[in-house]
């Protein structure tokens, strides 16, 4: 019988997110904090004074929690001005969006000024995330607003304009051009997202690209890089894809420290240009660093030898300028020898809305792993692995064009752990996450422990990796699959977001269980066929109920507390769950329990304690919550995640387990529920 669980465990619930028309799309982005642009301004117009964001406000808290807290003497100077205050005729853009308006301040976020400065490349993508029509002198009200997908929303987020300095000058990100802004301002809108300026220190240049596009990045080892990365940058670039690089710095305390050549270890930059010399066939690599200076100064650098064998017009097309601003060319070959790896964010059909080369079919799905419910850990804990969440995966159509002549579907799988980040001043980090994908045949069903134990994964990912992102590519036969998202160790509790990329049609969507019940009601014993417990039970029944042959709740306590089998090593059972048995059982509604009443939930405890006593064989008197969800099976319930996370969250202990008062509770509560719905 399905059934809406509608209230059930209400004190608990756990929300869902709605979608109303269309909101969070590129043309209905959410209101971050659930302020509104356009209002705010008008209103500030209205009685002729500057916004203040209330929200981020101009104090350390917006500034961070550790290294720029409270107790950081690098805050003690910083004061908080608003752009008219710290130059003459401010300007928001002055002469376009460029590079080169993006220079690296005191706060280590190259990862993010890198994927900036990739953005200034697209003007369409830009002005995406930086809307127009803003400015120092029209209708200025002292705010502006930026967009930023958002684990799959677009999100519109407002700010005033008061940015931190030091002696007159901007401490975080600025530009080239003293009276330019856009780019400082985008900073602080991105910084308010993430809760603090702080939180914005040390990332993954990928992580920003995909938040200014809604993309998915892979990644390319230079190590194990295919013979083709040369085409298959320039496509990317050509494409509108962003590209970042870096050099790994395998000693930590050299992080961000330049090299004789002039490179940087432990150091984001941006990929914005590759060309091919006609005559000598030299292939080129335009790279930026985010500081605005400091260049590689081998061969192709700024001004060396090598552009002397070019004419001014193939100069003036690669855009050669000999200048300290941190952007410089170099060979390909020289390239893949110093850089480590290179990202590169492919965009999603939304990115762009009128743009009809980019072909991905995206699929997105929001998920949580719950500790002690649906955060199994990887496949290493067997027991435990096949209770995250899992995805059924159907690949619909193979691709046109396969390479090698192989037959099959070309996807990119996106795992993203939601929201670290910002959390990140309450102690937490990146979990570690991967995944794997089955070979499943109709199961409409979540697959149980067996499967995993029998059937080896098609695919996986690479390695579980400590970053907000895990992607990967793979080509596989059409048909169906399950996707198992997971954290490496059991546990984890947090929130996620798993993308299927491909350019032919797939679907994904969450395995639910159908909420059914479908146990037999334990028959009433006939007369005559008593058993010596049944004659023992009903001595006793007959004992503490009297001549009204009734019980209450405290007397069906202590009938039950008598006769429980003591082996399964329990406490007992709790007035409040005596008092939800006999609501369930009382058809007169006389608030008491007759004898056949009492018979027939007796029927079902001892049918329960069974399944209990199964699940419980190390004799602790608990089962695991991970176990819960099997017995709940075995008692004739098929629930959904959500209801299984609500269970586990109402009825274990803090250390996941759950005690057999708790389990007959929590199957009570079930039965009412189904009950109620007949």
């Amino acid at each position: 019988m399905p059934y809406t669980p509608s209230g059930f465990f209400c004190d608990r619930l756990i929300r869902e997110r709605e979608r109303r028309d269309g909101e969070g799309s590129v043309s209905k982005p959410v209101r971050f904090n659930g302020q509104d642009y356009n209002a705010l301004r008008q209103e500030c117009l209205q009685r002729k004074g500057l916004f203040e964001d209330d929200s981020f406000p101009a104090t350390v808290e917006s500034l961070g929690f550790k290294e720029l807290g409270h107790k950081s003497n690098k805050v003690k100077n910083i004061v908080w001005k608003r752009p008219k205050e710290i130059c003459e005729n401010p300007q928001f853009i002055v002469g376009g969006a460029s590079r080169t308006d993006i220079c690296q301040g005191d706060l280590g976020d190259c990862w993010l000024l890198a994927a900036i400065a990739c953005l200034t490349l697209n003007e369409k993508l830009l002005f995406r995330v930086v809307p127009q029509e803003q400015s120092f002198s029209e209708n200025y009200a002292g705010l502006f607003h930026f967009q930023f997908w958002r684990y799959g929303d677009w999100v519109d987020v407002v700010i005033d304009d008061r940015i931190p300095t030091f002696n007159n000058q901007l401490v975080f990100t600025k530009s080239a051009e003293r009276n330019e802004f856009w780019s400082a301002l985008l900073e602080k809108a991105y910084a308010k997202l993430h809760g603090s300026y702080e939180a914005l220190k040390g990332g993954n240049t990928t992580e920003a690209m995909e938040d200014f596009t809604g993309g998915v990045t892979e990644f390319y080892e230079m190590k194990e890089a295919p013979k083709e990365l040369y085409k298959i940058m320039k496509k990317a670039l050509e494409r509108g894809s962003l590209m970042g690089c870096s050099i790994d710095s395998l000693v930590p305390a050299r992080f961000e420290t330049r090299t004789v050549t002039g490179l940087v270890k432990g150091h984001a930059y941006s990929v914005t240009a590759v060309d091919e010399h006609k005559d000598s066939k030299v292939r080129l690599v335009r790279l930026r660093n985010p500081w605005g200076q400091v260049e590689w100064n081998g061969p192709w650098s700024d001004n060396s030898k090598e552009w002397t064998t070019l004419s001014k017009d193939e100069k003036d097309k690669l855009q050669h300028q000999s200048a300290e601003d941190g952007e410089f060319w170099m060979s390909f070959e020289d390239f893949k020898k110093n850089y480590t790896k290179i990202e590169i964010c492919n965009l999603t059909p939304d990115a762009l809305e009128d743009d009809k080369i980019h072909k991905w079919t995206v699929s997105v799905n929001e998920g949580r792993w719950v500790r002690g419910c649906s955060a199994g850990g990887c496949r290493n804990y067997p027991d435990t692995f096949w209770t995250n969440p899992q995805y059924r995966l159907r690949l619909l159509e193979e691709d046109d064009d396969p390479d090698d002549n192989e037959v099959g579907c070309t996807f990119v799988v996106a795992l993203m752990q939601k929201n670290r980040r910002k959390e990140r001043k309450m102690g937490a980090n990146l979990f570690t996450i991967g995944f794997a994908i089955y070979e499943m045949h109709g199961n409409k069903q979540h697959m149980q422990k067996d499967f995993f134990l029998f059937n080896s994964s098609k695919a996986r990912s690479k390695s579980y990796i400590n970053l907000r992102e895990v992607t990967q590519r793979f080509r596989l036969s059409s048909g169906e699959y399950v996707i198992i998202p997971s954290t490496y160790e059991p546990h984890q509790e947090g929130d996620f977001i798993l993308r299927v990329f491909s350019e032919k049609r797939n679907t994904s969507e969450e395995i639910e269980n159908r909420i059914e019940a479908d146990h037999p009601v334990p028959a009433p014993a006939l007369a005559g066929e008593e058993s010596e417990e049944d004659q023992q039970f009903r001595t006793i029944f007959q004992e503490i109920a009297g001549e009204e042959m009734e019980i209450t709740a405290n007397e069906l306590r202590n009938v039950l507390n008598r006769v429980i089998n003591k082996d399964l090593n329990t406490e007992g059972f709790s007035l409040e769950s005596c008092r939800s048995m006999i609501a369930l059982m009382d058809m007169d509604g006389t608030g008491r329990l007759n004898l056949q009443e009492f018979r027939h939930l007796w029927n079902k405890i001892k049918q329960w304690q069974g399944i209990f006593k199964h699940y419980n064989a190390d004799q602790s008197g608990s089962i695991n919550s991970y176990e819960m969800r099997n017995a709940v099976n075995d008692a004739g319930f098929r629930l959904n995640n959500q209801l299984y996370d609500i269970i586990t969250m109402r009825y274990a202990n803090e250390n996941m387990n759950i005690d057999f008062d708790s389990f007959v509770s929590c199957l009570v509560r079930l039965e009412a529920m189904f009950s109620k719905s007949t």
